[in-house]
């Protein structure tokens, strides 16, 4: 028996499922998790000794790769003076200059813990703002786990065929509305029905918790459209795509101003925390000055400054970066294509960037039901022969791959080999 199913074997008696996080559960798949032990650049390795080329970047935030001796050197040097202390830093100042300096739409920024956190405190600022109740979102985009936003939700709740949760009252979800991804039509709707009653939308710029789907020409301008003409804010998570498109994420990217912005872990380089940020007026509503509550002992933590201060200020002051990655991904990805082509299977392949997923269907992917089409069962014989063949991916349909600048050549040679042996 493998390490790795022995320490599943203890895993599953102590802890639910085994896993401390859906989107590492292997059921889908039908196999135990890959228990991990250490990481370095473009490489990950298990208990077993063995050595995957890792398509997964901690979920995004690894633009460097893993173990980057600058951010580490950086991370050391802040525990030396402590790992936490609840009150207020220099360097937590230091980072929401840094952050209102790249992003064009953040005037004012305010660190939390994670992604759901920056979801769940921006539709709080929102609601405040407005004075208004209900917001939109969208069917499959998945917005962290707060009550009123498990509502048809992406990710690990597509994965394990669940469209909500147990647990979330009725009355948590009786405000959120939930309309179709690159459907400015079943928006325009939701405005008639509810007049005068709509806070804000909130959107993933690039949907990539039910895979990665992109939006259509004109579908975010059009949302922003929507808001400007209903008094409602336009809120972009970017916990997937802050920082990874761009420097300055999907707002620039994409010449759409948001009036709220969310992160997670991207901007403390895989470290434990988050932020929202967007127009002073509005974020001037969040205590100590305004009427919004939202508070959180760590936040700011002083150890995941240093390590995300350190990935911004590589990032911005050499945009070659993001000219490569880019670069790298769509040679990957236009690969992996004429892979698929040349085999005659008729998958579909999304990307932007560096970032994508393989749909195993044959229909355009543009939206929650055509994503739901994908045979999950192919899948799970392509993914489980990707990690036979030294390549780290998500254990799920509907996650997204993700490269970084440790990427190499030889690198993404192999991921194709490993491709070509894998898809059937």
């Amino acid at each position: 028996m493998s390490k790795s199913k022995e320490i599943f074997s203890e895993a599953i008696k102590y802890i639910p499922g085994g896993v401390n996080s859906p989107v590492r559960a292997f059921g889908s798949i039908n196999r135990e998790p890959i228990f991990i032990k250490k990481a370095k650049g473009s490489k990950i390795y298990d208990v077993d000794g063995n050595e995957y080329i890792d398509l997964i970047c901690s979920w995004g935030p690894m633009i460097l790769g893993h173990n980057d001796e600058r951010i580490k050197e950086a991370v050391f040097k802040a525990c030396e003076d402590g790992l936490s202390f609840g009150a207020a830093t220099e360097i937590e100042v230091e980072m929401a200059k840094l952050i209102c300096e790249i992003v064009p739409c953040v005037d004012m920024v305010r660190m939390v813990n994670s992604g759901t956190e920056a979801v769940m405190s921006a539709i709080r600022v929102a609601r405040g703002f407005t004075k208004k109740d209900k917001i939109i979102k969208f069917t499959g985009c998945y917005h962290g786990h707060s009550d009123g936003l498990l509502v048809k939700a992406g990710s690990g709740v597509m994965t394990a065929g669940v469209p909500d949760s147990a647990g979330v009252p009725k009355g948590c979800t009786k405000d959120t509305l939930s309309a179709t991804y690159n459907d400015l039509s079943s928006v325009k709707e939701l405005f008639k029905e509810n007049e005068g009653q709509i806070a804000a939308i909130i959107i993933e710029p690039v949907a990539a918790n039910m895979g990665v789907v992109l939006p259509e020409k004109s579908f975010l301008e059009g949302l922003r459209k929507i808001c400007d003409e209903n008094d409602a804010l336009l809120i972009f998570d970017e916990v997937i795509t802050g920082f990874r498109l761009g420097v300055a994420g999907a707002s620039q990217y994409f010449g759409i101003k948001p009036d709220l912005v969310t992160y997670g872990k991207i901007i403390g380089a895989g470290m434990p925390v988050g932020a929202y940020g967007g127009r002073k007026e509005i974020m001037e509503m969040v205590s100590p000055v305004g009427a919004v509550y939202q508070a959180g002992t760590l936040s700011g933590n002083p150890v995941a400054m240093a390590a995300g201060i350190t990935q911004l200020k590589i990032l911005k002051e050499s945009p070659d970066i993001y000219t490569e990655l880019n670069k790298a991904g769509d040679t990957l990805y236009s690969e992996i294509k004429k892979i698929i082509e040349r085999k005659g299977l008729g998958y579909t392949v999304n990307n932007i960037g560096s970032l994508a997923s393989i749909f195993f269907t044959g229909e355009e992917v543009k939206d929650y039901s055509s994503a739901k089409k994908a045979d999950t069962q192919k899948f799970a014989k392509y993914a489980d022969s990707m990690y036979k063949n030294g390549i780290y991916v998500a254990p799920s349909q509907f996650e997204a791959m993700f490269l970084s600048a440790s990427h190499t050549d030889d690198d993404l040679e192999k991921i194709l080999e490993a491709v070509e042996k894998s898809l059937v």
